[in-house]
């Protein structure tokens, strides 16, 4: 501080010896520090310490200020340190309260990518055109392999949830069913279970044969042509489901011949044709194939 008369005020820095310091050289302290008083203001953080004081602290005896010496800048962390000056402005102090300031990230060090960088464009300074295609060339290779790996990836995942939709294995067994022809007499009619529903095999007589294949077709609800329904004029293999409601006919009965359902009243012909009743189509006739002339596979 500076004396009432103008004259040279004592300073004292911690640690150090006390020295004379001309009131022009306060002044311009001042100023210099004074630039800075924003940047300290928006910046300083206090945090209160959890210590209390068992007794008073005694009152610090008068005397003379001391200031670090005026070659190193004042609020530097080096200079406090008592360091050449590298970084910017900043202080810590703690007496009674914790605090602590800086001004400047410049004493946050940058990490060092130099290890995981090629060496064609380390020097910011070099013209990395030369290395152009190479660097291109991997990014395509890296590019395009995982392409091809994240379609594979895809289409594996697809796969498997289709197939995940699939019938299993004892379903598919049930798919198809062997019929021994021999074991149906002739004008007799046989059921068998397939896909859980009911399965007609008829062993037609020859006359029958020729009462069916006689029929017009304009005397039918849902023309189709007895010769277009067999592919084997003795045998008419049928779904026993009624197309009305999903009955089961009973074979051999019915006003034509063929099959009745009793729920409501719906008359087939021994070729399967609705003739009579609710039903507006005909009996579905099934894919079968004939392996022999006394074995034929349906499904």
């Amino acid at each position: 501080a500076g004396t009432p008369g103008g004259d040279a005020c004592a300073v004292s820095v911690s640690a150090g010896a006390s020295v004379s310091v001309p009131p022009e050289t306060m002044q311009s302290l001042s100023a210099r520090t004074g630039a800075l008083a924003p940047r300290l203001a928006a910046t300083s953080r206090t945090v209160a310490s959890q210590r209390q004081r068992l007794v008073p602290a005694p009152e610090p005896e008068p005397g003379p200020i001391r200031l670090p010496s005026l070659q190193r800048p004042f609020l530097s962390r080096e200079a406090l340190l008592g360091l050449a000056p590298r970084s910017g402005p900043a202080a810590a102090a703690a007496i009674t309260l914790s605090s602590r300031v800086r001004y400047a990230h410049s004493d946050i060090r940058v990490p060092d990518f130099s290890d995981y960088r090629r060496q064609d464009v380390q020097d910011s300074k070099k013209s990395s055109q030369s290395s152009s295609d190479t660097r291109k060339g991997f990014s395509y290779l890296l590019t395009g392999t995982t392409a091809v790996m994240g379609a594979y990836a895809a289409k594996s995942v697809v796969t498997q949830f289709i197939t995940s939709m699939s019938a299993s294995a004892d379903v598919l067994a049930l798919s198809k069913i062997e019929v021994k022809l021999g074991d149906i007499p002739e004008g007799k009619n046989m059921t068998f279970k397939w896909r859980g529903k009911p399965l007609f095999v008829r062993h037609r007589s020859p006359k029958e044969v020729e009462s069916e294949q006689a029929v017009s077709l304009a005397e039918l609800r849902d023309p189709q042509l007895d010769s277009d329904r067999v592919k084997d004029p003795q045998w008419m293999i049928l779904i026993g489901v009624c197309t009305h409601l999903g009955c089961v006919p009973i074979a051999n009965a019915g006003e034509y011949g063929g099959y009745y359902c009793p729920c409501h009243g719906s008359h087939y012909d021994a070729s399967g044709r609705i003739r009579k009743g609710p039903a507006p189509q005909n009996l579905e006739v099934p894919p079968y194939e004939f392996v022999s002339e006394d074995l034929v596979i349906v499904g």
